[in-house]
């Protein structure tokens, strides 16, 4: 299975008593699959995997399975305690998920060895592809990130730990010397801010948060990045993603809350966020909506050049970051 695209990360919407609220959830990935998400990645880090109840979860991944039909891959999330992460990888896989992004265990810090028996156990679990997740107390070398790609059902690894020196030699290591596809992805907070640089050592997937909420945006700047329109991705970045990052960067938990918040003002009522985490100020909120409403300018001004040019947001540059292949986050 290769990924490509934009790819978007739902969030989980609550209802008025806190509970998964499905039918908000299937609306949400409606939209986004008919967007043109390259791949559907349900109960994430933006899906809050670590406030869900196991119950919960399974539901959202069978909502999200449900709802796509087959038009993108769904990848779910697991992660936390070994036996945990592995219970989830068995209940993504009943409720119909074609992957797993594996977030980093809970809590504890272990050697890289550690890491490769971490994946190997829960990649044994299910016959389910797997991506690792690299962040925070998940950090692999070159070697062990050759170990974990040598797995059978271990397909790509998502960065976002944002160590370009380190990542640039786990990509050597793993195209030198594991044979099989392989994909990497940028999967930083606001990941478009990072997109050149990742691109400069062949990273080109990466995760979308603002697709939920703003795939317009999204995908005008998927389209300009694709077609080298250096100046139109400078705009972007200036004018909405490094204004987005740095109200993000206020609060801890904005990555996840605010995105929330731009849901929830496009008119489907998500919830709030879970604790710990904390819903944004009205203050933020304001701040928040200039900056999406700029976004949404920039994309509608040079919608009609990206139109022109047959450069479409679910198939532009068309690489696919496999191992011996050009490269197309996550």
């Amino acid at each position: 299975m290769q990924l490509d695209g934009v790819l978007f990360f739902p969030v989980t919407p609550f209802d008025a008593g806190g509970g998964l609220d499905e039918a908000v959830l299937a609306e949400h990935v409606r939209r986004g699959v008919a967007a043109g998400a390259g791949g559907v990645f349900v109960a994430c880090g933006t899906g809050e995997f670590h406030a869900l109840a196991p119950d919960e979860f399974e539901r959202a991944v069978a909502v999200a399975a449900r709802v796509t039909e087959g038009r993108a891959p769904v990848f779910a999330g697991t992660g936390g305690p070994l036996p945990t992460a592995r219970r989830c990888a068995e209940a993504a896989h009943r409720a119909g998920a074609d992957g797993l992004l594996l977030l980093p265990p809970y809590l504890v810090s272990g050697p890289p060895a550690g890491l490769v028996r971490y994946v190997a156990g829960v990649a044994d679990a299910t016959d389910l592809p797997v991506i690792a997740y690299q962040r925070n107390n998940a950090v692999f070398t070159p070697a062990t990130a050759v170990e974990i790609a040598a797995l059978p059902t271990v397909v790509g690894l998502k960065d976002g730990l944002g160590d370009i020196d380190l990542l640039h030699r786990i990509v050597l290591a793993v195209r030198e010397r594991v044979e099989k596809p392989f994909q990497f992805f940028n999967g930083l907070p606001t990941a478009e801010l990072t997109v050149p640089a990742y691109r400069g050592i062949g990273v080109d997937l990466y995760s979308s948060a603002v697709f939920c909420f703003a795939p317009e945006v999204s995908l005008g700047f998927y389209r300009a990045v694709h077609a080298d329109d250096t100046a139109l991705v400078r705009r972007y970045l200036t004018e909405f993603y490094r204004p987005l990052v740095e109200l993000r960067d206020r609060v801890p938990g904005y990555a996840v809350s605010l995105v929330k918040a731009a849901v929830r003002a496009t008119g489907l009522d998500v919830g709030g966020v879970r604790a710990p985490l904390v819903d944004p100020s009205p203050e933020h909120l304001a701040e928040l909506e200039l900056i999406v409403a700029a976004g949404r300018a920039l994309a509608l001004e040079t919608a009609g050049g990206a139109r022109e040019s047959g450069v479409n947001g679910s198939s532009a540059g068309g690489a696919s970051g496999a191992v011996g292949q050009p490269e197309l986050a996550g």
